[in-house]
């Protein structure tokens, strides 16, 4: 039997990724910039060019001989329309079957390789997706305005308040004001800072690991926020209905997160990862993530 050639693509608002594959064969990986979601103005066109941009880093070859694309991208939930957008253009590009669902969910099918469970995404924005018999079951993935509670960019932000409130007196010394003063002259230089990017969950979320690593050697300030979001990211486990997840996302690489995660739930290693989600669901249209699937 002849492999179909299958691109995956996981677009995150962080990063995108991209790899080719011949069924366990893989001919080739990229990894460039993400796009800001879906949902944003032009959500489209930056997720298209996003795309564009990291497959340039692949085999032309190889990128010739692809028959089938499978896509997961932030924003498809909040974002049908731009969404559907974005699958035409990809099938006009490339005239070959497309299928789009959302990052989460592709690193659920990942995770599970298709099956049953609940899978908490921890990286940029937060999530959880719990597959049963009766369906799929989202739980935050609200974006940064109206959710994403526990985040990358929840962290991030909670961080450089506290450096804030420090500065002005109406919070404890922490040792997050030495970090946030690698990236800007003075304290009140901040709120600048976030917005001069034009991506501000983005820009938040890039002082996670400082507040990470601050949390890991004792701070107080940083322990504090640190577990503040580790109780959030457990009750949205909760509300999904299990305390029994995998946890996968930017987020979970760090030892010291995963440590205190633990503590509040009971974690199973993924099976996959989100590309390796996205490659499948191009293939197969029998799994339950089906009916949040737009095809092209």
């Amino acid at each position: 039997m002849i492999d179909i050639v299958t691109l995956a693509i996981d677009l995150g608002k962080t990063s995108c990724r991209a790899r080719i594959t011949a069924g366990e064969r893989v001919l080739g990986e990229a990894t460039n910039s993400g796009a800001p979601g879906l949902a944003d103005d032009d959500g489209a066109g930056l997720a298209l060019a996003a795309i564009t941009t990291t497959m340039r880093g692949l085999e032309a070859g190889a990128v010739a001989s692809v028959q089938q694309i499978g896509v997961g991208a932030a924003g498809v939930e909040a974002a049908p329309e731009a969404a559907r957008t974005l699958v035409n253009r990809l099938r006009e590009r490339f005239s070959v079957p497309i299928a789009l669902l959302s990052d989460g969910l592709a690193a659920h099918v990942g995770a599970f390789n298709g099956a049953l469970g609940t899978v908490l995404i921890a990286g940029t924005g937060a999530v959880v997706f719990s597959v049963t018999d009766d369906g799929v079951r989202q739980v935050d993935g609200n974006g940064p305005l109206l959710g994403d509670d526990g985040s990358g960019r929840w962290i991030g932000q909670q961080g450089l308040r506290a450096v804030m409130r420090a500065h002005d007196g109406r919070g404890d010394v922490t040792a997050l004001t030495t970090e946030a003063l690698r990236l800007v002259d003075t304290v009140t230089d901040l709120p600048g800072w976030v917005s001069a990017a034009g991506t501000p969950a983005r820009t938040l979320a890039a002082f996670a690991p400082a507040v990470l690593e601050a949390a890991s050697r004792g701070d107080v300030v940083a322990e504090d926020v640190l577990g503040r979001a580790c109780r959030l990211l457990a009750e949205s486990c909760a509300a999904a209905g299990t305390t029994t997840v995998c946890a996968v996302g930017g987020l979970t690489k760090h030892p010291h997160f995963l440590t205190r995660l633990s503590s509040g739930l009971t974690l199973v290693p993924p099976l996959g990862d989100a590309l390796s989600g996205a490659a499948l669901i191009a293939g197969l249209r029998d799994l339950l993530h089906e009916e949040r699937t737009i095809r092209g």
